[in-house]
Parts: structure tokens; C-alpha cells; sequence
């Protein structure tokens, strides 16, 4: 995996709104490598503190980093299970969005 995917990565994640969530299957898809989502899910491990890595989880609405629930219930998501509550209403399409 190359710096440049990872930065891509890591730009389009930093637009995810606050309170939203996106996968990283979308996030694979907006910048050009669908069916690449465990090199997204790579890319996040190393990611700057700006990045706000917990917005990013699986396409079934499941947290892959336990941890990151604590930092989504701060932004308002209702976490059950490891599972996002209203997934589909909260979820943040980068190809529709941006």
C-alpha cells in the first residue's frame, strides 16, 4: 500500500461529517479502488490524530475498533451491540456527497 492511496484515504475520511459514519468499502470506492476496503481499513491503523478514524466502519454497521464507540456516542451516534443505530440514516456516501 503506497503513500499516495494512504493519503487519499485519510483526505477523503477528514470529510466525513460529524455525527455521520461511512465504511471502508465507500471510502475504497472514492478514491478509485473498489473492492479494496482491508487496505482502507490498513491505512486508518497508522492515521494522524486528525483524522477522525471512528466515523470509518464495516458495511454492515458493526465497529471493527471496539474502542471508537466511546469517541462516536460523544458526536451523538447511538452505538448497540457494536452496532450503529439508524446505520443507514447516518451513513455518509462520499460518491453521493462530495
Amino acid at each position: 500500500m503506497d503513500e499516495i492511496f494512504k493519503q487519499q484515504v485519510w483526505e477523503i475520511t477528514k470529510l466525513v461529517p460529524k455525527g455521520r459514519v461511512t465504511s471502508y468499502g465507500a471510502i475504497a470506492k472514492a478514491v478509485g479502488y473498489p473492492n479494496h476496503s482491508r487496505h482502507v481499513g490498513k491505512a486508518m491503523g497508522g492515521c494522524p490524530k486528525d483524522v477522525p478514524a471512528h466515523r470509518v466502519i464495516s458495511s454492515s454497521g458493526t465497529l471493527s475498533v471496539p474502542e471508537f464507540q466511546v469517541r462516536l456516542e460523544a458526536e451523538g451516534i447511538e452505538v448497540e451491540n457494536f452496532r450503529i443505530k439508524n446505520f443507514k440514516k447516518l451513513f455518509w456516501n462520499p460518491l453521493d456527497e462530495l
